[in-house]
């Protein structure tokens, strides 16, 4: 009987056990199936967003080349018809030597890898090549703690690009008396060596990184770094003929002003790039915050080289207002990601002025510099890695590693070390070129123009009369 009964019990509880069993296995699946499909969600918003990092940097990447052709037409605008070819021949060789110099052993000096962090140097080895345990569809994360924001080749392309504008800075303020071959060496020291070493001190994890040394795009780390070197260059090549006679400045102008502000406004946009890049994601706020930066300290500079050059040369000089316009862009590049507006705005009034006192300045003490390129990126490049510390511990966008006195005090060190190890190397070099294969071309070549001596043809064929 009590086996029947049990029987009995089972027969009329198993309908019930069997539904419940249903209704949890069907709630298990619902489940499974819920968390796979926000997994796959989660999995697709992650790839939609990593591939539109990947894609504003590779934006900002070409914008940056884009400063190739602006740094051609303001070198060649601010200089002698005679030698526009040779400068425009040294801008163009300029970004494919720096590119290959990059490739070969370049990235990995300045990013050797996480084992050197906090050193003076350190090297990956030769050649470019994804590191191990990334494949072509992996982001890159320069910085080894997670996935990156962007793959590993437009890593090396934006940077390779940033090292070769260093080269360019050279380019304008040794213009109209270099020999090309020796351009050329140098700017193989330039961008093989020198250029990669102090930015793995900062950008590369090494001693600068450590000690909290701030430069957000390259105040110091590109454009201090070529005006060091441009400045070396110019005192070892001595004045162009004609600049400085009996005691007196004598204005050499160049040949098209109109060239000079294309250049500008190209070198404006693809500061956008140039900033905007070193967010190395597509941030909406930060990237936003960084254009309207850049934007107005670019403004404002132009109005303080206005200002200045109205008041202490009582000219309106446009020469003046367009490396205003460049002082303020250098001097807002360390940290374009810290300042408010209002920050931004004073910084590039105060570098615009700057620039116009600077290019006195180097006159006086018979520094020639056709283009300015002293003034705009080793003063302003100064002005800005030092603002870090003035501005940026309030500032906006977010705070440097330090504050106040303590702050810029790292930032004086970035740029002494730099100052210390950049233009003494510099120096050195463009001297050992001078006694070896020559660095100044012949009087006569330079009163007759490098384009001839150097490149047999002329810039500007222009003959109405003659029939072709």
């Amino acid at each position: 009987m009590a086996t029947a009964a049990v029987l009995d019990t089972i027969e009329a509880v198993a309908p019930a056990v069997v539904d419940t069993i249903k209704v949890v296995s069907a709630i298990a699946v619902d489940t499974l199936a819920s968390k796979a499909a926000l997994a796959a969600t989660d999995a697709k918003a992650s790839y939609i967003g990593l591939t539109a990092n990947n894609v504003w940097m590779m934006l900002c990447t070409g914008l940056v080349f884009i400063m190739h052709l602006g740094f051609a037409t303001v070198e060649s605008g601010l200089s002698r018809s005679k030698n526009t070819i040779n400068i425009l021949f040294k801008n163009t060789i300029t970004p494919g030597l720096g590119l290959v110099l990059y490739a070969l052993w370049g990235f990995n000096l300045m990013y050797p890898g996480a084992e050197y962090a906090g050193k003076l140097f350190g090297f990956a080895g030769f050649g470019i090549g994804l590191p191990e345990g990334y494949n072509v569809g992996t982001y890159f994360d320069p910085e080894g703690d997670g996935i990156g924001n962007y793959s590993y080749w437009t890593d090396f392309l934006f940077q390779a690009m940033f090292a070769a504008t260093a080269a360019t800075i050279v380019s304008g303020a040794v213009a109209e008396r270099i020999k090309l071959t020796s351009y050329i060496a140098f700017t193989f020291i330039l961008v093989g060596l020198i250029y990669p070493i102090v930015g793995m001190w900062k950008w590369g994890g090494g001693w600068l990184a450590e000690l909290g040394f701030y430069d957000f795009a390259g105040s110091t780390i590109v454009h201090s770094l070529g005006g060091w070197a441009a400045l070396a260059g110019v005192i070892v090549l001595g004045p162009r003929i004609g600049k400085y006679v009996d005691g007196k400045i004598i204005p050499i102008p160049g040949h098209s002003i109109p060239l000079a502000t294309i250049g500008v406004f190209l070198l404006w946009l693809g500061w956008f790039g140039f900033n905007g890049g070193s967010v190395l994601s597509a941030d909406p706020s930060l990237t936003s915050l960084v254009l309207v930066t850049t934007s107005l300290a670019a403004a404002t500079g132009a109005i303080g080289a206005l200002l200045a050059a109205a008041i202490y040369l009582k000219t309106l000089d446009l020469s003046m207002v367009l490396n205003g316009i460049l002082g303020g862009l250098v001097g807002i590049t360390a940290g374009a990601d810290l300042m408010s507006p209002n920050d931004a705005m004073i910084i590039g009034l105060i570098s615009g002025a700057t620039v116009v006192f600077a290019v006195v300045f180097f006159d006086k003490i018979k520094v020639d510099d056709p283009v300015g390129a002293t003034s705009v990126h080793l003063v302003c490049g100064i002005l800005g890695t030092l603002f870090v510390g003035i501005f940026g511990d309030k500032g906006f966008g977010g705070s440097a590693e330090g504050a106040g006195m303590t702050q810029l005090m790292t930032q004086l060190i970035g740029v002494g070390a730099t100052a210390a190890f950049v233009f003494p190397v510099s120096y050195i070099v463009f001297t050992i070129i001078s006694k070896t294969m020559g660095l100044r071309v012949p009087a006569k070549e330079e009163i007759e123009g490098l384009d001839i001596a150097e490149h047999g043809m002329k810039a500007y064929n222009i003959d109405a009369d003659k029939e072709y």
